[in-house]
């Protein structure tokens, strides 16, 4: 090494003449002090032998100065902290990869018209649907987190706030609050949503609950399940801070991709089962359901004296096919309450009602990309003003129905305002300008079986929305 050095001291000078030790030595001690090392200008006393002895240990010092220096630089790069920022947000993360810190947002604003005064109130109006900054990350390999606060609305809500303990990708332990297992839809990000509202099936799956979940995924994601504790929560909605009946749920969810590795045609097909059980003892909406349109519109409610007094039951099988550019979900759900009059005439009298829904959406990406689960992730040719690429276009295609038990009528719910039935269809265009930039155009038309007092049919809920939506 030491002589290796040497030569590349004299290899500048080797077309011209020998260089002398004299020189050699200059070259050494400029080399010495942008190192900001002591300089030696002895070369020996007779300018040969020991001059050339001289100069090869002064090499060797030099050459392990450079060695501990690169060691050190190395050992500092290890210690560096990675920084990231990119199209998926930006990430804080240590060294060796075990501390992470990762910051992410939702934005969603809304523009939605509806097409017929006839039917029930429902205003034109600009919304600011969705404003969700999000940190995640890990502290450790054995522990995750989650914070979402959501600060669209009158006030401020937290929608996630959750961790994770991480013993194997098998066994995750999660605690806190999070989205029930139960629907696929429900357990779809709201960024990736195919239309800007989701589907009637998931009035009737439960949403963020509390509680503690078991989790994991084997079979190199062939097979994933999830099966937890939770205080429980009405159809459709996020559960309230704390328990407000003494009673549990259980909820669990089984789900199959068995050809996920594969390159063949079903390599997009997953399939599986939801279900919760548990008692629920109580009146008003924290115990009973309110169910609305795909418009947001309330076309189903309880009579104020039936009380929710008995066992509550869920069920959803589901599916979804992805290959290429199309994609299909669909999931069927039923949800079973046991039911009690408290006052009136009717006390006393209780039932056991069975609502159910259904929805098929299916997807077609224009511009080629892949359709998923997750959406367009990155558009092949991102939109840039004044060049060719225009982003990616998908258009989408959804039926659903809603159907309400016909024992609830009349005594559980009232005929006049509550409809036995809700069918929508809805049409949509997104198109992905970049991977953080998204404009979807839905048309939506509801229709309904009762729900007026004049037993007809209630009016259809015909509208037109638009949202434009901002991830990272």
């Amino acid at each position: 090494m030491a002589a290796a050095l040497l030569c590349s001291l004299a290899l500048p000078a080797v077309a011209q003449h020998k260089p002398t030790v004299e020189e050699l030595q200059q070259r050494l001690e400029a080399l010495e002090r942008r190192l900001g090392g002591t300089v030696v200008t002895e070369a020996g006393n007779d300018g040969g032998e020991v001059g050339l002895a001289d100069l090869d240990q002064r090499l060797r010092v030099l050459e392990r100065r450079l060695e501990l220096q690169q060691e050190e630089q190395v050992a500092k790069a290890k210690e560096a902290p990675v920084i990231a920022v990119n199209d998926k947000g930006a990430s804080f993360k240590s060294a060796g990869g075990d501390y992470e810190i990762r910051l992410r947002g939702l934005v969603q604003g809304d523009g939605r018209f509806f097409l017929d005064d006839h039917a029930p109130a429902q205003n034109d109006t600009f919304l600011l649907r969705t404003a969700r900054p999000t940190i995640e990350g890990s502290l450790g390999k054995l522990l995750g987190f989650r914070l979402t606060p959501e600060f669209a609305g009158d006030n401020a809500t937290i929608v996630d706030a959750y961790v994770d303990l991480r013993f194997s990708p098998a066994y995750t332990l999660r605690v806190g609050k999070f989205t029930s297992p139960v629907g696929l839809e429900r357990l779809q990000s709201s960024s990736a949503l195919s239309a800007v509202e989701r589907s009637l099936p998931s009035e009737l799956a439960p949403n963020r609950d509390i509680g503690v979940q078991l989790q994991g995924e084997v079979a190199d994601g062939r097979f994933s399940y999830a099966l937890g504790v939770f205080n429980g929560t009405v159809d459709g909605r996020d559960a309230v801070t704390s328990n407000p009946d003494n009673e549990f749920e259980y909820a669990g969810r089984v789900f199959f991709e068995p050809f996920r590795n594969d390159a063949g045609a079903l390599s997009g097909l997953g399939f599986g089962l939801g279900a919760s059980i548990g008692d629920k003892r109580g009146a008003g909406n924290n115990f009973l359901p309110r169910y609305r349109t795909p418009g947001q519109a309330q076309f189903f409610a309880y009579r104020s004296v039936v009380n929710a007094d008995g066992e509550h039951f869920r069920l959803s099988p589901q599916a979804y096919y992805y290959r290429g550019r199309f994609g299909v979900l669909g999931e069927y759900i039923q949800s079973r309450q046991e039911v009690v009059i408290t006052s009136g005439a009717d006390a006393g009298r209780r039932d056991k009602l069975e609502n159910t829904a259904w929805q098929a959406t299916a997807q077609w990406v224009l511009t080629g990309e892949d359709a998923g689960y997750r959406g367009v992730v990155k558009p092949s040719r991102p939109f840039r003003p004044g060049e060719q690429g225009w982003g990616a276009f998908e258009l989408i295609a959804r039926y659903g129905a809603l159907d309400i038990d016909d024992d609830a009528f009349p005594l559980f719910a009232d005929a006049t305002t509550s409809a036995r039935q809700a069918r929508n269809w809805t049409l949509g265009l997104n198109w992905y300008l970049t991977s953080n930039l998204k404009l979807v155009f839905n048309y939506l038309d509801t229709t309904f079986k009762g729900g007026t007092a004049d037993a007809a049919d209630r009016e259809d809920e015909k509208a037109i929305f638009s949202r434009l939506q901002v991830a990272f």
